[in-house]
C-alpha cells in the first residue's frame, strides 16, 4: 500500500516542507545547516550594486506560490503521468497511434528536461547563482542568511553508523567460516543444565538434532547420527570428529547391527 501511494507521500511531505519554511521565510531544514535561505534576485537587479550577500528581501508571496505549484505539484503529476503511461504500456508497438505518440512525447519532454538541467549545472559552476531550472524561472537565489555562524555539527551518530556497519560486514564475513558443531563443543563446558539434556543429546543427531533419520553409529565412539548427516559430513570432512565426544569417526554402523561397518568416505 505504501509503494502504491508513494508519489502522495512524498507530494506531502514536500508540502509540509514547503508550508513550515518558504512560506513562512525560513530557509528549508537543509539550507539552515548551511546558513542559506532565499532571496528574490528580481529586486537587487532594480537597485543595481550591492554591497555584500547578505542584503535583499524574500521570495514574494507569487514566487512562494509558483515554486510549490513546480515542486510539490510538478513533481506529482510527472511521476503519476510516468506510472500510469508504464502501467497501460503506451511504451509498446502493440498500442494505439495516440497512446503511442503520448509516450513518445513524454519520453521527449523528460529528455529536454534532462538536457536543459544539465546546461543549468553548467552554468550554476560557473556563475553560482541558480542550482535548478526552477529557481531560474523564479528568480529564487539562495544567499547567506547571516554573516556569522557556527557550523558545528556532531559526527557521533556518523561514526556510531560507520562502526555498526564495519562489525555487520566482519560478522557476515567470519560467520560462514565457523563450524556450528566446534562452537556447541566449545561452549558444551560452560553449559548450566548438563544433566537434564543429556538424555536428549543422546537420543537426537548431534548434527541436525533431530530424531535419527535411518539412524547409523559412528565408530568407535558409538554415536547415533542420522544416515544422511553423517555420510555428507564424513564425505566433507576425511577428518571429521563427533561433535559430542571429539573422537575421529573412522567407520559408521547401522543402529542394531544390521549391517557391517562402512568407512564413511566410500
Amino acid at each position: 500500500m505504501l509503494f502504491q501511494y508513494e508519489p502522495e507521500l512524498d507530494a506531502f511531505l514536500e508540502f509540509l516542507i514547503w508550508r513550515f519554511s518558504i512560506w513562512v521565510d525560513k530557509p528549508t531544514p537543509g539550507n539552515a545547516l548551511m546558513d542559506l535561505r532565499y532571496r528574490d534576485e528580481r529586486a537587487m537587479e532594480s537597485r543595481g550594486k550591492v554591497r555584500t550577500g547578505l542584503e535583499g528581501p524574500g521570495l514574494t508571496i507569487a514566487q512562494k506560490i509558483w515554486y510549490c505549484i513546480a515542486t510539490v505539484g510538478g513533481q506529482y503529476t510527472w511521476a503519476r503521468l510516468q506510472s500510469f503511461s508504464a502501467f497501460r504500456r503506451w511504451g509498446d508497438s502493440e498500442q494505439r497511434p495516440l497512446a503511442r505518440r503520448a509516450w513518445i512525447l513524454i519520453q521527449r519532454v523528460e529528455g529536454l528536461y534532462k538536457a536543459a538541467s544539465f546546461g543549468n549545472l553548467l552554468i550554476f559552476l560557473y556563475t553560482g547563482r541558480f542550482r535548478n531550472l526552477i529557481e531560474r524561472v523564479l528568480q529564487a537565489r539562495l544567499v547567506y542568511g547571516s554573516p556569522n555562524m557556527n557550523r558545528a555539527v556532531s559526527f557521533e551518530y556518523m561514526n556510531r553508523q560507520l562502526v555498526w556497519n564495519e562489525f555487520s560486514e566482519m560478522l557476515l564475513l567470519l560467520l560462514p567460516l565457523l563450524n556450528s558443531s566446534s562452537v556447541k563443543k566449545f561452549l558444551s563446558p560452560f553449559s548450566k543444565d548438563k544433566s537434564s539434556s543429556s538424555k536428549v543429546d543422546d537420543d537426537t543427531c548431534p548434527i541436525c538434532q533431530a530424531i535419527p533419520t535411518i539412524p547409523f553409529l559412528s565408530l568407535p565412539c558409538q554415536h547415533r547420527y542420522c544416515y544422511y548427516c553423517l555420510r555428507t559430513r564424513c564425505a566433507a570432512t576425511p577428518s571429521f570428529r563427533c561433535p559430542r565426544c571429539g573422537e575421529p569417526v573412522v567407520a559408521m554402523q547401522r543402529h542394531g547391527g544390521l549391517a557391517g561397518n562402512t568407512n564413511p568416505n566410500q
